[in-house]
């Protein structure tokens, strides 16, 4: 396997309307996440125990909720809310 990130349950659902700086900004900051990941689960499919908690990550102003599941070397993407002032 090789580690990637998506969106959960959908991009629609999660990032829908998100102003494109805000989502590429996110998405940028998803790729970092994964190389993150990648580093400390050297082989995430032998990971061992329960999975990571939720974790939020402040980007440009707004912010990513996010977690990792080691045994499928993913980082999920579940929720994003844009800096105040823009809709998502």
């Amino acid at each position: 396997m090789t580690w990637s990130w998506e969106y959960l349950p959908d991009q629609e659902q999660v990032a829908g309307g998100c102003p494109v700086d805000f989502l590429t900004a996110a998405e940028e900051r998803a790729a970092e996440l994964v190389r993150a990941a990648e580093a400390l689960h050297l082989d995430g499919t032998s990971y061992q125990g329960s999975g990571e908690p939720m974790r939020y990550l402040d980007v440009a102003g707004g912010l990513l909720a996010y977690y990792v599941v080691p045994r499928l070397e993913l980082v999920v993407i579940c929720q994003l809310t844009p800096p105040p002032g823009e809709s998502p």
